[in-house]
């Protein structure tokens, strides 16, 4: 059944203090800095663009990606006057913003994305849940770059059927909370570095109460052994021609089955990890003809339906939803990342995923005032709403407001 779209309303209590301060909020400066010290990137004399404001600098330049430089960064320096009463800035040119980025380099933003971003969903929350545990959801996906050497080499390119594609490539693969799609958890690397080791990486941020859903592409018995002993349930979609012979049939359709690291030890019937098994068809005269086989390690037919189960596997989609929302609607119209060294790319990266977050949390909250599912909310008018306030510091936000937020709710 279709759904309306929702915006929100600019004259709203959540929405009137998106400006300069969100970016604060989501990333006090006391944590900034902390972060700034760790990393070793604490200018020790006072400079004109001091290294908390590149950070705020970088997440502003992925929300207007399509504006240039120095006036970006006239916006973050209007914002920082108003927000920690920050004087003696000025407007710096294009080699000199490069240079602070590059003195604050990409440690900082990844440590900063870590820290503050995770699930957001209470266990209060009506979206994304089911029978008690948070979905979430694995994926992978890619970034054009700037086609410069240093990109090129470090980076790579991907190999098309009429050669090698115009921009070099990264590679990534995160988590994303259904009830809200946040990103968290990501790895990025080279083009060339597959899927699944990134994901290897990635499922250290899976843990006790998740589900986890993912697509066929995942599955290998050592990777589900890894991702089990997390904690977390999984519920994946395997091949068609996957051996799982079965156990034993339960009432719902489904079956116990076991898998195997090989064909060995299958026929040993050693090292095997019982799983449950769904098979089943999409109905009606346009659904597509493939069969679906997921497996799961939630065993209990009863508290976990298979036709409930089939039913939330689809919800893995809104991965692709959240990476939309942070490839085209948070970019724009700009085709490749601003960055043209391989630092500088991985510090635009996780500043981009930063500014997603921060859009994200806000279109939480207004959920949670206005009583709606967030999936309801428009990502691209919130984004629009940011820009527009971003440049009007909000007095909202004091400087004795930048508190440690709590972390990420992960329970």
């Amino acid at each position: 059944m279709g759904r309306t779209r929702r915006e929100l309303k600019t004259a709203g209590k959540v929405v009137d203090r998106l400006s300069f301060g969100v970016l604060a909020r989501g990333l006090p400066r006391a944590v900034v800095e902390e972060e700034l010290a760790k990393a070793g990137r604490k200018e020790e004399r006072v400079r004109s663009l001091p290294s908390y404001l590149v950070v705020y600098y970088a997440l502003s330049m992925c929300l207007y990606s399509e504006v240039g430089v120095e006036q970006v960064l006239r916006w973050v320096l209007e914002g920082a006057r108003n927000l920690f009463g920050a004087e003696g800035l000025k407007i710096a040119t294009k080699g000199a913003i490069s240079s602070a980025r590059a003195r604050v380099g990409s440690e900082v933003l990844e440590s900063l994305y870590r820290r503050v971003v995770g699930p957001l969903a209470g266990k209060a929350g009506r979206w994304g849940w089911h029978q008690g545990l948070r979905l979430v959801a694995l994926d992978g996906s890619t970034l054009d770059l700037q086609d410069t050497q240093a990109n090129a080499k470090h980076y790579g390119y991907a190999n098309g059927g009429r050669g090698e594609c115009a921009f070099p490539k990264l590679r990534f693969v995160s988590l994303v909370e259904v009830g809200t799609r946040v990103i968290f958890g990501a790895r990025m690397g080279p083009y060339a570095k597959s899927e699944q080791a990134l994901a290897a990486e990635v499922i250290a941020s899976l843990g006790k109460g998740m589900l986890c859903l993912a697509d066929r592409l995942f599955y290998s018995h050592g990777f589900w052994k890894q991702a089990a002993g997390t904690g977390a349930h999984l519920l994946w979609r395997v091949k068609n021609n996957m051996v799982l012979p079965v156990e034993q049939r339960l009432p719902d359709g489904s079956w116990l089955s076991s898998v195997y690291p090989d064909a060995k030890s299958r026929r040993k019937k050693q090292n095997g990890i019982q799983v449950r098994v769904i098979a089943y068809r999409l109905a009606g005269p346009d659904a597509p003809k493939e069969k679906y086989l997921l497996v799961t390690t939630l065993l209990d037919h009863q508290e976990h339906p298979a036709a409930i189960l089939a039913g939330l596997y689809p919800l893995r989609w809104e991965i692709e939803i959240a990476y939309d929302e942070f490839k085209t609607h948070l970019r724009g119209g700009r085709v490749v990342l601003r960055s043209k060294t391989p630092e500088l790319v991985k510090q635009e990266f996780f500043g981009f995923l930063l500014a997603h977050f921060c859009a994200r949390q806000l279109m939480h909250e207004a959920a949670i005032v206005n009583d709606i599912e967030p999936d309801r909310l428009s990502f691209t008018h919130t984004i629009e709403i940011l820009k527009r306030k971003l440049p009007v510091a909000n007095a909202a936000f004091s400087p004795s407001a930048a508190q440690t937020p709590s972390p990420p709710a992960h329970s």
